[in-house]
């Protein structure tokens, strides 16, 4: 599941994955938040939102590398 995820973000361009990233990680605070007031009960989506944040800073890594 995790490569569908990753070839599913390659196909973006460079300001459609700065936003995604910005949407993820405020998804994931609002999850934190959640977590803390114990109204989370998918814990393991802190985890799933983390592995997609570092999924794409990768891969824009790799975009300015290709420059």
């Amino acid at each position: 599941m995790a490569t569908k995820r990753f070839k599913e973000l390659k196909n973006l361009s460079k300001d459609e994955l700065v936003t995604k990233i910005r949407e993820t990680e405020a998804e994931m605070f609002q999850a934190k938040m959640k977590k803390t007031t114990g109204q989370l009960t998918d814990t393991a989506s802190l985890w799933r939102f983390r592995k997609d944040v570092a999924r794409m800073k990768t891969l824009q890594s790799i975009q300015k590398a290709a420059r």
